[in-house]
C-alpha cells in the first residue's frame, strides 16, 4: 500500500519527467560535436519518428554554415526566461543559451530527445528529467586547437582559455558515453548512432522501471 502510494505520488509530480530518454551531447569547442549530430540525423531511418532534434535559442545571429537556432537579444531572452518559456538556460562564451519548453511534452510522450547542451547543466536536466543519456564528442588537444584556428570565430587567446578548460578536466561528466571524434566523421557517427538505437529501445520501456 505505501508503495502504490508513493509510485502515485511520483506520477503525479510535474517533475522529474520519467518518460523519454534526454540524450545530452556535451564536449570542447571544436569536438565536433554539431558534425556527429548531424551525421546521425541523416541516417535515423525508421528511428526518425522517435527522435527529436532539439532546437536551441543563443543570443547570437545565425551564421551561414553554423548550426541553425533561434536567436533572441538579451533582454527577449530575459523576457522569455522569466516566462517560463525555457526548459533549461546556461551561459558560456558571453552568449546566452536556451532550450525550448516544449521539449518537455516530446519527452512525456516517450520519445527521445537529442540536444547541444553544456555540461553544466547535466545535474539539472536529471532533475528534470529521470533518463538522461550524456555524451561527450572529444578529440586531443591538437585537434581541437587546429579546428578552432580554422573555425576563426575566436581570438588566440580565447581559443588558448577554451583548450585550457578541456585540458583541465572540466569537461568530465559522470556515466557519460565518452566519443573520441579525432578520426573520420563515420566512426564518431556511427558510435552516436548506436547510442541513439539503444536511446530508442530504453525509451519504449524506462517509464515501466
Amino acid at each position: 500500500m505505501i508503495s502504490a502510494s508513493i509510485e502515485r505520488a511520483q506520477d503525479e509530480a510535474p517533475f522529474p519527467i520519467r518518460r523519454g530518454v534526454f540524450v545530452a551531447v556535451a564536449g570542447p569547442s571544436g569536438g565536433g560535436k554539431d558534425s556527429v549530430i548531424n551525421y546521425a540525423r541523416q541516417r535515423l531511418g525508421e528511428l526518425q519518428s522517435d527522435i527529436v532534434f532539439a532546437r536551441r535559442i543563443i543570443t547570437r545571429p545565425m551564421e551561414p554554415g553554423s548550426e541553425e537556432h533561434d536567436t533572441l537579444d538579451e533582454a527577449g531572452f530575459e523576457r522569455e526566461k522569466a516566462g517560463g518559456r525555457f526548459a533549461l538556460s546556461w551561459r558560456a562564451n558571453g552568449l546566452s543559451y536556451a532550450l525550448p519548453a516544449t521539449l518537455d511534452d516530446v519527452m512525456r510522450q516517450g520519445r527521445v530527445v537529442v540536444a547541444n547542451v553544456s555540461r553544466t547543466v547535466i545535474p539539472e536536466l536529471r532533475s528534470r528529467y529521470a533518463h538522461v543519456q550524456p555524451v561527450v564528442v572529444t578529440a586531443p588537444r591538437e585537434v581541437l586547437a587546429e579546428r578552432l584556428a580554422r573555425r576563426g570565430r575566436e581570438t588566440r587567446d580565447e581559443v588558448l582559455a577554451r583548450l585550457a578548460r578541456a585540458s583541465a578536466g572540466e569537461l568530465a561528466v559522470p556515466e557519460a558515453l565518452v566519443i573520441d571524434n579525432s578520426g573520420p566523421l563515420e566512426q564518431a557517427g556511427e558510435r552516436f548512432l548506436e547510442a541513439l538505437r539503444k536511446a530508442a529501445a530504453w525509451s519504449d520501456v524506462c517509464d515501466m522501471v
